[in-house]
């Protein structure tokens, strides 16, 4: 029985490993997708906003174009940002926390 149980907890820790392995690719895809159409996030460090949007990425947000709005204020100001975060994508401005679904209907990038 106890052979039994080791080997379901084997199996479920390789299933969720390649399950969040095929993810990662996914967003990965979908985050150069963004940036290829010139999607732009702006945020600042500090924003727990912001960190819940990069957190949806996961490592896959290394490909998102972000704007750090502490370190480039005048780009964000000439951007006209008024809160963190904010895409903007197709010229149009997305503020708050954007599902990735929503974001993929925007750019129709394929999630």
């Amino acid at each position: 029985m106890a052979k039994y149980r080791i080997g379901l907890i084997i199996l479920f820790i390789g299933a969720a490993t390649l399950t969040a392995g095929c993810q990662e690719q996914n967003y990965g895809s979908f985050a150069q997708c963004l940036t290829e159409k010139g999607a732009v996030m702006y945020g600042a460090y500090w924003c727990g906003h912001c960190k819940e949007q990069k957190e949806m990425f996961g490592d896959s947000f290394k490909y998102i174009n972000y704007v750090e709005c502490t370190e480039k204020k005048q780009i964000c100001e000439d951007a006209g940002i008024g809160g963190y975060p904010t895409w903007i994508i197709d010229g149009k401005s997305h503020e708050g926390v954007q599902p990735l679904s929503k974001l993929a209907g925007i750019s129709q990038c394929k999630l």
